[in-house]
């Protein structure tokens, strides 16, 4: 028997603007999807997946290879079994259906990157409600990467900052971030120099925004490194972010640390 359930959110998009009117590839993560899975289940959680529309996360080509597990081939192969086999990776629910079912079961959230999530969760209704129940009740709420981007969810008009932020609007988008419930906490996101080395090398495009910014434009206090894809995890209250694809091992180890206490203090 699990000790709790953890509620696991991916990301259902395939495409991602990219300025000049055109998209391009875009998915979720397999090391930040599945390293922090693993913890989660080995620790004694339960994951339940969901996404927008109920189907499987794709997972980003870019993402698909031993580099992203450090060159260890064996364990790149174990994520791959995992996400392809395991009944957590495939049992798939709505988000929608996740909130009407209630959220009060959930001992934690957890949100895998890869820029997926900057197309469909920061801009969806149903992530918005999850992260209201989760902050109310300071559950642990933990995002990596370009997943902390999902956190504008939580603001009540989503929809428009994102589209203030593509209009290349940051002013309005300030403003469309009233009220936000993460103001003035600190938190971790991709970093722009970070998205530069992907525009360049995977994209070969600009995009419209970048997260980092879109977080400091709507009150969050934004630390990166000063080093590209060093690991870094931020912990505030019950928000804890990871930066980049190398702090998914980190951020599993905080997030995993958060959801003992608070089973410790229910």
């Amino acid at each position: 028997m699990s000790k709790a359930k953890v509620l696991l959110i991916g990301s259902n998009a395939t495409r991602i603007e990219i300025q000049g009117g055109r998209t391009g590839a875009t998915g979720q993560y397999l090391n930040e999807t599945v390293v922090p899975a693993l913890a989660i289940v080995e620790a004694g959680y339960k994951i339940v997946l969901a996404t927008p529309d109920g189907t499987k996360p794709h997972i980003d080509e870019a993402s698909d290879t031993p580099d992203h597990f450090g060159g260890d081939k064996a364990a790149y192969e174990r994520a791959k079994t995992f996400y392809a086999n395991d009944p957590a990776m495939n049992e798939v629910r709505t988000l929608r259906s996740i909130v009407e079912e209630g959220l009060d079961n959930y001992a934690g959230v957890f949100v895998p990157g890869g820029q997926a999530p900057v197309v469909d969760l920061m801009q969806d209704p149903d992530m918005g409600e999850v992260l209201r129940h989760f902050h109310e009740r300071s559950k642990p709420t933990a995002l990596l990467c370009h997943g902390p981007i999902a956190v504008a969810a939580a603001m009540p008009h989503a929809r428009e900052f994102r589209a203030a932020l593509i209009a290349g609007v940051p002013a309005k988008a300030a403003e469309w971030a009233k009220d936000w419930q993460y103001v003035g906490y600190r938190m971790t996101v991709f970093s722009n120099s970070e998205e530069k080395v992907v525009e360049d090398y995977i994209l070969h495009a600009k995009l419209y925004f970048n997260v980092a910014d879109a977080l400091q434009t709507a009150g969050g206090k934004v630390i990166t490194t000063a080093t590209d894809f060093e690991p870094h995890v931020v912990e505030d209250r019950e928000l804890i972010t990871g930066q980049n694809p190398r702090s998914d091992r980190a951020l599993a180890g905080k997030f995993v640390a958060a959801l003992e206490r608070s089973l410790a203090m229910a």
